[in-house]
């Protein structure tokens, strides 16, 4: 209690021990008591309020952050992510967030090429754990002898950085060229740096280079987002969304293999994986097909909450939209048949509008856009295979 409690306690209690006095002096006496014990009363419900808020902060200098700080993180992501040169490849043809998956058992939709690895959940994503030194998987895509890889596509996943702990340990991402040899290796550390080596097309000339300041670009103790694109022979590399590596002269890939080189029983973890091949001009998809399809734009699973890693395509719309100066969308969300069909209603909407919401945010007059949610109502590939939701999961842009 405040000194001021104690105060106003010791005069009730003087008050009550006085001199009895009668008439008119006992009526002063009674009032005087109720006016302490009312102040006594509010004082002390005043000083538990300020004890109970007191106790908040203290929560949060225990590692949780305020409203205010941890919004600030988003914000600084979208504005990298809009300026990014990234393009997200259009059709994805290989995509996995380990939907439907158990838990200790090895991903689906993965072969195992060394070491081992094994369905787990992490920071509230289903993911694939690479548990020990070495360990390396390969997407399971049907294709040609030589690999199915296009001569333009993009790769991306998230994965997680522990922190200061990671010395000499690193994710690595492999491709393969079409004679099933290695043509580069991309190495990103989650301590030091990304270094690559790239093979130059012909007879074997090998490039290798360092970027040294991850840690301007990179979360520790977060999930971060990597992203490739590759177009016939130009292969560039993003860490949440800046670009760290821009190489004119690569060696074409045909296939992709995923992995670690770890020590000390480090453990890392991949998810959202997705290959998608490479972009048209957007102006080109709506002149021949009236309608933009992206998948470029994703939101936090359940949610209408659009991640970071979407503003580079929402940036590529408000341009087209800012040339473009009589052009109108209707914006469509699209879902996949999982979950019931009122549930998906309420989510494709709410996305519609998150999207709508965002390019007004960013300049675009309202009667330029409407938003429709449209479920699954309107599949585009089949629901009962993987591959066939992942298409199924989607944004439209249809010209008005």
């Amino acid at each position: 209690m405040t000194k001021r409690i104690f105060t106003l306690v010791a005069l009730l209690c003087l008050l009550a021990t006085g001199a009895s006095a009668q008439g008119i002096f006992g009526k002063i006496k009674d009032k005087a008591k109720e006016k302490v014990r009312q102040k006594v009363e509010k004082a002390i419900d005043g000083d538990e309020a300020n004890e109970q808020e007191s106790e908040e902060p203290a929560e949060e200098a225990a590692g949780e952050e305020t409203p205010t700080k941890s919004a600030a993180k988003p914000k600084v992501a979208e504005s990298t992510y809009a300026k990014s040169d990234f393009v997200p490849g259009d059709i994805i043809f290989f995509e996995d967030y380990l939907e439907g998956e158990q838990l200790g058992e090895f991903p689906s939709q993965w072969d195992l090429i060394d070491g081992t690895a094994e369905v787990a959940r992490h920071d509230g994503k289903m993911v694939i754990f690479l548990e020990n030194d070495n360990a390396r998987i390969a997407p399971l895509i049907k294709g040609s002898t030589t690999g199915y890889l296009p001569d333009q596509f993009t790769l991306e996943f998230d994965y997680w950085c522990n922190g200061d702990e990671d010395y000499n340990a690193g994710y690595h991402v492999f491709l393969k060229n079409a004679n099933n040899d290695e043509c580069a290796n991309i190495c990103i550390s989650t301590e030091n740096d990304l270094n690559w080596s790239v093979a130059k097309p012909g007879l074997g000339d090998w490039l290798t280079s360092t970027y040294s300041d991850i840690g301007r670009v990179e979360n520790k103790n977060a999930w971060n987002h990597f992203a490739l694109s590759f177009n016939k022979r130009a292969m560039k590399i993003y860490i949440n969304g800046t670009r760290v590596a821009n190489l004119p002269n690569v060696e074409r890939p045909f296939s992709i293999e995923l992995g670690g080189e770890f020590w000390d029983d480090h453990r890392y973890f991949l998810t959202g994986i997705r290959l998608a091949q490479g972009a048209v001009p957007l102006y080109d998809r709506v002149m021949s097909e009236g309608k933009i399809v992206t998948y470029a734009i994703t939101f936090d699973t359940g949610k209408a909450t659009i991640k970071p890693e979407s503003m580079t395509e929402i940036a590529r719309i408000k341009k087209l939209m800012d040339e473009n100066p009589t052009l109108k969308f209707e914006v469509q969300g699209h879902c996949d048949n999982t979950g019931s069909a009122a549930t998906n209603d309420k989510l494709s909407q709410q996305r519609a509008d998150a999207i709508k919401a965002k390019l007004q945010q960013m300049g675009i007059a309202q009667d330029r856009l409407t938003a429709v949610g449209k479920g699954s109502r309107e599949p585009i590939a089949d629901n009962s295979t993987a591959d066939g939701r992942a298409k199924n999961r989607r944004v439209e842009f249809v010209k008005k």
